[in-house]
């Protein structure tokens, strides 16, 4: 039997933890190990419980998502951080990227995504809730740096040109490998190179170029030109 996934969730408000807990405990493979209604004892459970996931809500009471997240970074916990938030600004979801989150889920999704995102982040993927990457989309139509050149295009090959766009559109390691017909290993192979090839370093360098490249409509063009 395959092992478990150790679950914290913090939240300060009794009742979406509640239903939130009743989904998560509906998936026979998860495991909820404690609750924390504030930042401060959601740390004490993660110090003393090692988790693989934390889920952790961004507004919380005496310790915020970010603080704690910030806490988890500095220690070097061995936990992957799921954030909830009702907050879809662009500069927020990079704070948290920075900060290492593995996961950004909106509270207005969390019934619908949490699972998703529980397995992505415990097996060392990304996960943003669809309905956020519309607006980091339009927003990164204003702020992105990253423009697209045809020579970075002609550097990727057809099967990763598919795998950048499906990353975009917020398609986890396992749920692009499914839609493409291969192993997981064959599409974490295809991120390895298109890292490689477009010098891009960090654990979501490809997600925000990926991103960064939609924004700016440039993803057909890319997949025209592989």
């Amino acid at each position: 039997m395959d092992q478990k996934i150790t679950i914290i969730l913090a939240d300060d408000h009794p009742l979406f933890r509640e239903g939130l807990t009743h989904q998560l405990r509906s998936v026979p493979t998860l495991d909820i190990v404690g609750e924390a209604d504030d930042g401060n004892r959601a740390l004490e459970l993660i110090r003393a419980l090692k988790p693989m996931v934390a889920i952790l809500d961004i507004s919380m009471p005496k310790l915020d998502g970010f603080a704690a997240a910030q806490v988890v970074l500095d220690e070097d916990l061995p936990v992957s951080v799921i954030f909830l938030t009702m907050h879809r600004e662009l500069k927020l979801f990079e704070r948290a990227l920075d900060l290492g989150v593995k996961g950004y889920v909106l509270k207005d999704s969390a019934a619908r995504e949490i699972i998703r995102a529980v397995k992505a982040v415990a097996s060392g993927q990304s996960f943003v809730s669809a309905e956020l990457t519309t607006y980091l989309i339009e927003a990164r139509k204003n702020s992105s740096k990253v423009l697209y050149s045809k020579q970075q295009a002609n550097k990727l090959s057809v099967a990763e040109g598919r795998v950048l766009s499906m990353i975009a559109d917020g398609l986890t390691t396992s749920e692009i490998a499914d839609a493409l017909h291969v192993s997981p290993r064959t599409i974490e192979g295809h991120r390895t190179h298109i890292c490689q090839k477009l010098g891009l370093h960090g654990s979501h360098a490809l997600l925000k170029y990926a991103l960064q490249q939609k924004a700016a409509s440039n993803l057909d063009s890319i997949l025209k030109n592989t």
